[in-house]
């Protein structure tokens, strides 16, 4: 799995936030996982002289979530992987519990534990070299091939949109007929105030002639048909 990046989409981020910005209080994540994942993960982390939470932040602010959440998910332990620890605290303290192995990760609030654990399983895929992050020049050969790609889907979208767009009447809205044609009801129909309004604001946002795709002579016809209608005229 290659995950590349792109140095102009990433935005400068600093670990210490200026301070006009309150900080996101940070959550104590109980992460389960099995007990050969939980050792690997803690062994990562006392060799780089950090904790589990600061390997999954480091994952998180350089990778983009969306490659995060195509990881495949480590997931929990097996239901006979277990580990004894000894309750410290209330009417059992001192007794030892046997409970699903799991990592304890401090983190912002609001992530989902599956993904605390992926950004976990990538540090260590990316520490066994399994994977790479590739910091790449914004204006290389393959940003220029991105950029070229997004254009052209650009321009097939906009010869769509004038396909699909409806031709101009030659004589303007003349019956209510013609104005449900121009907003691209059926011509028997009798849409209510609401879905004519709705309609036109749609349509507006493709032809208006300060718009990429914009359109005078539809333009005019729309505010022709819209009128028509919103009047009841015949």
């Amino acid at each position: 799995m290659l995950i590349e990046k792109s140095e102009t989409e990433v935005p400068a981020r600093s670990t210490v936030e200026p301070r006009k910005h309150k900080t996101r209080q940070k959550h104590s994540y109980a992460v389960p996982c099995s007990s050969a994942f939980r050792d690997r993960v803690s062994a990562l982390a006392e060799r780089r002289g950090v904790n589990v939470g600061d390997l999954a932040r480091s994952i998180m602010l350089l990778v983009p979530v969306s490659a995060i959440a195509g990881f495949a998910d480590p997931g929990g332990p097996d239901d006979g992987d277990r580990e004894t620890v000894v309750l410290k605290s209330g009417p059992s303290a001192g007794k030892p519990w046997r409970r699903k192995p799991r990592l304890q990760a401090r983190l912002p609030a609001g992530y989902e534990i599956e993904n605390v654990r992926r950004a976990l399983g990538l540090a260590l895929a990316l520490d066994a070299g399994e994977v790479e992050v590739t910091l790449e020049d914004g204006g290389g050969p393959k940003a220029r091939e991105r950029l070229k790609s997004a254009e052209d889907e650009i321009e097939r979208l906009r010869m769509v949109v004038v396909a699909l767009s409806f031709e101009p009447l030659r004589n303007g809205v003349k019956t209510r007929s013609d104005a449900l044609y121009v907003l691209g009801f059926p011509t028997d129909s009798n849409p209510d105030s609401q879905a004519i309004n709705a309609r036109f604001r749609m349509l507006a946002t493709i032809h208006h002639p300060d718009g990429a795709y914009g359109d005078h002579g539809r333009m005019s016809q729309l505010n022709q048909a819209v009128a028509k209608l919103r009047n009841g005229a015949g």
